[in-house]
């Protein structure tokens, strides 16, 4: 008698199964356009830069089931699973743990990737939050939350035990985004002052929370601001200020110092519309995500436009659809994080080597050469988040139509 394995049976059943309920499925309507991927931006025959890798939004993503739970699953009925947010705004990524702010839920939410897990903080005691807006992360991994309604920064270690506060509501009138200087002792935050008030500026704290000076106040000059939303610090210790309401980035020395500032309204590469978050890698890259156009703008340090990644779509979900980016962060390793609050998801993003961009640009050759490409692959065919520390050179300059509402 040949041994048989009973769990291999129950796979090759369930796959069977499924291979039968997919073809019952109903196809999709005449003329409706399918993204099957690659998704690499940009495309040939530019040197793709960033592929797409994972979408966040359940502990699901992060802990794939075991083969029993996949078996009980397909023959008792698939349950939806449960979403680990309701509102995310501000995210921050580092180590392997991305921490994303919820309005609703009034938390921080952790995909803890090499746990598998997702856990959560800022509910108890002298930590708890109210209305959780940007964050940020220092190199010894401890979380900053600017919390707008009791209007002062919440500080944590990474497990999201309370450490102490920034602020109060004497400095601080809307603190909307919070940045932190590479070596933690510069803590600058992000006041919009509100629509009613000239306290539109950066408040900069040291690590103790003793406040140091005060950066600008609201106006169209030069190291002035109207309605600012967020910051973040390059890996050599300048501020870039998302000017929101100038339709601009400003740049500042850690002392506060006015540099340089780029941007102006309107719809072509390099312009704003609705600038929502900021964030910046360590090859000093500024990524800018803007929910008008639905997409991330990429700029140098000098201000030039790289290249945008995404398109705006109000209706359709999928890799590089965005109906309402809110949120951006770019971890050590180069992975991108970006916060989608309409398709209420966290897009991640691989920075491409040259190696992994040449086989890119091959997968995308042999899509187009393809009349019936597989709906399932990507040109990373991703499972999780890899753990690649590779880097790439700098994207040149181009230059366009960023996308319209």
């Amino acid at each position: 008698m040949i041994a048989f394995n009973i769990r291999t049976a129950l796979v090759l059943a369930c796959t069977a199964l499924t291979l039968l309920l997919n073809g019952c499925a109903t196809p999709p309507e005449e003329g409706e356009e399918v993204d099957t991927g690659p998704w690499i931006w940009p495309t040939p025959p530019d040197q793709p830069r960033y592929s797409y890798v994972t979408t966040l939004r359940s502990e699901v993503d992060i802990k794939p089931p075991e083969e029993e739970d996949a078996l009980v699953s397909l023959f008792a009925g698939q349950k939806e699973p449960k979403m680990a947010f309701e509102k995310p705004f501000g995210i921050a990524a580092r180590g392997g743990r991305i921490f994303i702010t919820d309005t609703q839920l009034r938390q921080v939410v952790v995909f803890d990737i090499p746990r598998r897990k997702v856990f959560y903080f800022g509910v108890r005691l002298e930590g708890a939050l109210k209305k959780p807006l940007g964050i940020a992360l220092d190199r010894e991994n401890r979380v900053y939350v600017a919390d707008v309604s009791e209007r002062r920064i919440v500080v944590y270690d990474q497990l999201g035990l309370f450490l102490r506060t920034i602020g109060s509501a004497d400095d601080l009138a809307r603190p909307t985004g919070v940045a932190v200087s590479p070596e933690g002792d510069r803590i600058y935050v992000v006041d919009d002052g509100g629509i009613d008030t000239d306290a539109h500026r950066i408040v900069v704290y040291d690590h103790e929370g003793k406040k140091l000076f005060i950066i600008g106040k609201r106006g169209k000059e030069d190291g002035e601001f109207n309605l600012p939303i967020g910051a973040a610090v390059g890996p050599d210790g300048t501020l870039y200020v998302l000017d929101t309401g100038n339709f601009r980035i400003q740049a500042f020395d850690r002392d506060g110092k006015f540099l340089r500032k780029w941007g102006k309204a309107g719809n072509s590469f390099g312009d704003f519309s609705r600038a929502r978050a900021i964030a910046v890698d360590d090859e000093n890259k500024i990524y800018v995500a803007d929910s008008v156009f639905g997409n991330i703008q990429i700029f140098n340090a000098d201000g030039e436009i790289l290249m945008p990644i995404g398109t705006y779509s109000s209706t359709t979900d999928g890799p590089g659809k965005f109906g309402l980016p809110a949120g951006v962060a770019i971890d050590e390793k180069g992975f991108v994080y970006i916060v989608d609050q309409l398709f209420n998801k966290i897009e991640v993003l691989k920075h491409l080597n040259d190696e992994e961009a040449r086989q890119a640009t091959e997968e995308f050759k042999k899509r187009k050469k393809t009349d019936n490409p597989p709906a399932t692959e990507s040109a990373t065919e991703p499972t999780e988040i890899p753990n690649s520390e590779n880097k790439t050179d700098v994207a040149t300059p181009v230059s366009g139509n960023p996308g319209t509402n």
